[in-house]
């Protein structure tokens, strides 16, 4: 009898129990606005996707031409050499577009994000151990698989010309995995220290590409991936801009230069506030009721 009254206590006191909920999801923190930007929205896929398709209808078309092709002007010995014909003899050298790697041909998204989530910036530690092991978290960017596709059809060699340095296979692995072909090392993929020389510039490398073949055109997040002359650290930043957007230089773009979007990290995130915004663009509310007078207002 006590053993069953016992029994019938304690199941008394396991139906009187609540269960225990489960704990809400601690919600995650936004991204910061640029990685929204470049990583998550429509927008930024355009964008990548618009640079892409004029990229590869340019470098088709140049494919196609009835005449001894020219490479396209690039940064070659810290200055952007004039084009240079490739005729070989009674032929010429194969056809190729270089592109950059990194937030150009694929997004970084396992580094990026653990970036966001941490609060932790780069450093060469981890991002030598994310060019090793990275792979599988890599995305191509949008346009970049069709892109390729287009360019290899039409017998154009895509050259990577990246300033990864540390795992030429982890590279080629990143590269195979975002669905953007195979590469070989100094022949299709070339990295930081391949020229001999230990800084981030491209000059070297462009020269022993175009030693190879025929570069009909450029691709790159940063205009490093075009000429040297661009990272110079002592060029202010409005001076970097006027260098890219006036002159000579400005007629390449779309016409042999394809820049693609990053506003996450690299050389264009300078400038103080001062120098982004100059004399004669820095409207107030104070400042309104003298406001110079527009030219031909009205016509």
């Amino acid at each position: 009898m006590r053993a069953a009254l016992v029994s019938l206590a304690a199941l008394a006191l396991a139906a009187c129990q609540t269960t225990p909920t489960a704990e809400a999801p601690v919600a995650s923190a936004d991204a910061p606005d640029t990685m929204q930007w470049l990583y998550g929205s429509g927008e930024a896929a355009g964008a990548s996707i618009q640079a892409w398709r004029g990229l590869a209808d340019y470098a088709i078309a140049r494919s196609r031409e009835r005449k001894v092709p020219t490479s396209v002007a690039m940064g070659i010995g810290g200055e952007v050499a004039e084009p240079q014909s490739c005729a070989i003899g009674d032929s010429w050298k194969p056809l190729a577009v270089v592109f950059d790697v990194d937030e150009t041909v694929l997004l970084n998204l396992g580094y990026e994000y653990w970036s966001a989530k941490t609060g932790n910036s780069y450093s060469r530690e981890t991002w030598k151990l994310w060019e090793e092991t990275g792979a599988s978290y890599v995305k191509p960017v949008p346009g970049a698989v069709t892109g390729l596709r287009r360019l290899r059809e039409a017998g154009i060699t895509p050259v990577f010309n990246t300033n990864r340095q540390y795992s030429p296979e982890g590279a080629a692995k990143a590269i195979a995995a975002a669905g953007l072909g195979e590469t070989v090392h100094r022949d299709t993929l070339y990295l930081r220290g391949d020229d001999g020389t230990t800084n981030g510039g491209k000059d070297g490398r462009r020269a022993l590409i175009a030693d190879r073949y025929c570069v009909v055109a450029l691709a790159g997040d940063n205009l490093g991936d075009f000429a040297d002359i661009f990272n110079d650290d002592e060029l202010p930043a409005a001076e970097r801009r006027e260098l890219a957007a006036r002159g000579d230089l400005a007629q390449l773009w779309g016409n042999g230069w394809f820049v693609l979007p990053n506003p996450v990290y690299g050389d264009s995130l300078k400038g103080t506030v001062d120098e982004v915004f100059p004399e004669g663009t820095r409207w107030s509310p104070e400042t309104a009721p003298a406001a110079p007078a527009i030219m031909n207002e009205g016509n």
